[in-house]
């Protein structure tokens, strides 16, 4: 038997040379070191799939010539930088952006997910009134936004530990970065930002009371968050913040008044000393300060004091200075936040979303640790609020988040911004929208499925509720569910009508009724080209998009959505051309039997109730990003909805030139030139679906 270990001076435990550091499963790996991020040996590229100018465009409709185009660049645009929104998981996209910006964010505010393992949801306005959420709220539920993090404390703090380690190579020396989190998590992302950053960077603690008293069966009522605020480095920007003064205060500190009115209180005019004194000592009135003292001011100050009535003498001939409140900007910012209420749910700035932070807490953070022109990120930006106050004060600004109904509330909330800027006679950002596209899916394809196709169909049909084919009928046919058949297209594939045919063939040489076939991309309109091959198989198809959801490691499942349809037609009057909705079948979710039957009822009744948004780029061309010249969106104080464009685009009479306008189709004919205008609508699920018409001038 092999003799004890004996540990001593001489053979000191490991336990006893262990610093001061929070571990995880995952941090280090079987040999004790630690654990790299993993990711992609080169960035993925960001694929820009749209970009919005709007108040812009609007002129542009008038054909403003080369010199009005600048001219409004000057006066509409804080500078050429366009801000960016990403729709992508944030671990990639920042390190898509390192490239680009590492070492040039000024200041990071994230509001992750608090609750290890919850899921959070959120309703969605249907149609013009406001009784119709109500009338449809278990439905909606069904298919309302959902985002899920971590089954486990371990993959919450290693998916966290990975992002604020990107975060930090982002940011510059004057940087600050802001944690916003709440009782249940607080204690491990400090750990985590202190081995990240060193606890020598923590600048503050700050206590938000975001709620008023309630209870809390069997505990304390929980009313307020954390946040907390690190530097990146020693030095970081900061503006004073000051918060108004209470009632109990003014009466405390500023209880003198003058014959007019005025409050003040009395500050001493002298000083600790510091060093010899130089020009802050000498003889005032007779009086010298105390030996450990000097005047507050040079004597050129105190004169003008003296001038203007505002020295006042102590009983002892000490002088002071009248001090008037309405010269004092406030209080100094305190870490105890009570004046900055939640969202309330009649708040013009609400939106529906669970976590929306209201705009006076950015606002504050903002201003504190930031200046004008300054890079804002947020990496976590759910409704938009960090965005949108970014842009309000003149930053620059990145938002990223991993919810389709996320990018599509800031996109919104963004262009409202832009309006009310450039209502106001204020400059305004364009902002472009991104995604990481096929080459976030081949990246997980590579680390999670090992680059294995049959793989990632086993995972999509594990996520389907399909159960896999063994010894299939046909290769092309990979699953069954309540008697349809499954086809899933490959990882990197835009599924076609050309592949569409022979699957469908396929499935009714099985002798089968239904086909449904999985997706990431289909070809424009494939939803309308499809029915030609139900008349010619009697096949009912159903086309669905493979959600990216299913890319997440910790999520268990995913809603699918079919595929919509959309037919506009334009109105031409003269040269000038707008847009017509015709019909729409907008993109419908998987929920039990029952409510998407009443879903597809209404969706048949009132369709264009279902759509949200929608927008026309009117010179669009295949492979480049969607041009935001034209759009309209419900609000939630405004449901109505223009089903007409009202711009009046107007083409110019000679072929296009440069990268304003697309090139005419097929060179034009002798009644015109013929253009192609892009159609996109996104249903209030933050499903897009699009069309391309075209049109001669």
């Amino acid at each position: 038997m092999p003799e004890p270990v004996r540990w001593g001076p001489d053979n000191p435990h490991p336990l006893s040379r262990m610093k001061t550091e929070l571990i995880w499963e995952g941090k280090y790996d079987e040999y004790g070191n630690r654990r790299p991020i993993r990711l992609p040996a080169s960035p993925l590229p960001l694929q820009r799939i749209e970009t919005i100018d709007e108040p812009h465009d609007r002129e542009k409709a008038r054909q403003l010539d080369m010199f009005d185009e600048a001219a409004f660049a000057r006066k509409a645009h804080q500078d050429d930088f366009r801000n960016v929104l990403i729709w992508g998981d944030n671990k990639l996209a920042m390190a898509s952006l390192l490239e680009q910006f590492r070492g040039k964010i000024d200041l990071i505010y994230i509001d992750p997910p608090f609750d290890v393992g919850a899921d959070f949801t959120m309703q969605v306005q249907v149609g013009d009134e406001a009784e119709a959420l109500q009338k449809e709220q278990s439905v909606l539920e069904a298919v309302a936004y959902r985002d899920t993090w971590g089954k486990g404390t371990d993959s919450y703090l290693h998916m966290m530990y990975e992002r604020l380690t990107l975060m930090r190579d982002l940011s510059s020396d004057e940087a600050s970065i802001y944690v916003h989190c709440d009782y249940r998590v607080n204690s491990h992302l400090r750990l985590i930002l202190d081995d990240i950053l060193s606890p020598l960077n923590i600048r503050n603690e700050i206590i938000w009371r975001r709620a008023n008293a309630h209870n809390d069966p069997g505990r304390c009522g929980i009313i307020t968050d954390t946040i907390l605020y690190y530097s990146r480095g020693i030095k970081p920007v900061w503006n004073d913040q000051f918060t108004p003064y209470s009632d109990e205060y003014v009466a405390s500190h500023w209880a003198k008044a003058d014959e007019e009115g005025g409050r003040f209180r009395l500050i001493p005019l002298d000083a600790p000393r510091h060093g010899s004194g130089g020009s802050l000592l000498y003889e005032w009135k007779g009086k010298w300060p105390a030996p450990s003292r000097t005047w507050a001011y040079v004597r050129e100050k105190m004169e003008q004091f003296d001038r203007e009535g505002r020295i006042v003498y102590t009983k002892n001939g000490t002088p002071c200075l009248k001090r008037y409140m309405d010269e004092s900007p406030g209080l100094p910012l305190q870490n105890l936040w009570e004046d900055i209420p939640p969202v309330n749910p009649m708040a013009l700035e609400r939106l529906g979303y669970d976590t929306q932070k209201p705009e006076a807490l950015l606002q504050r953070i903002i201003k504190a640790s930031s200046n004008e022109g300054d890079l804002v990120a947020d990496f976590f930006c759910g409704s938009g609020t960090t965005l949108a106050v970014a842009e309000k004060l003149g930053r620059r600004c990145i938002g990223v988040d991993l919810g389709r109904y996320a990018i599509h509330t800031t996109r919104k909330r963004l262009i409202q911004v832009q309006r009310e800027l450039h209502g106001a006679g204020k400059p305004y950002r364009s902002f472009d929208v991104y995604n990481l596209g096929r080459y976030e899916r081949q990246w997980w394809q590579l680390e999670r499925l090992k680059g294995a196709n049959t793989e990632h169909r086993a995972i999509v049909l594990q996520f389907y509720k399909a159960a896999p084919l063994k010894g299939a009928p046909h290769p092309l046919l990979h699953g069954t569910r309540q008697g349809a058949y499954v086809h899933v297209d490959e990882i990197d594939g835009i599924f076609t009508f050309a592949e569409l045919l022979p699957v469908a063939q396929a499935a009714q040489a099985a002798g089968a009724r239904e086909l449904h076939c999985l997706a990431w991309e289909f070809e424009m309109e494939l939803a309308l080209k499809k029915q030609a091959v139900e008349a010619e198989t009697g096949l009912t198809i159903r086309l669905k998009y493979i959600p990216r959801e299913i890319m997440e490691p910790s999520r268990s499942e995913c809603q699918f959505f079919e595929a919509g349809h959309l037919e506009v037609k334009p109105i031409v009057n003269g040269r000038k051309v707008d847009v017509q909705l015709v019909r729409f079948t907008p993109a419908l979710a998987e929920a039990p039997e029952a409510e998407l039957a009443a879903l597809r009822e209404r969706a048949v009744r009132s369709p264009f109730d279902f759509i949200d948004f929608w927008a026309v780029d009117f010179t669009w061309s295949e492979g480049k990003p969607f041009e935001h010249h034209w759009q309209d969106f419900r609000t939630r104080k405004d449901r109505s909805l223009k089903t007409r464009t009202d711009i009046g685009w107007e083409y110019p009479t000679s072929p296009p030139v440069g990268p304003l306008q697309s090139p005419p189709v097929d060179g034009g004919t002798k009644g015109g030139q013929r253009h192609r205008i892009c159609v996109k609508v996104i249903d209030v699920f933050g499903v897009d679906t699009t069309t391309a018409i075209e049109v001669e001038v």
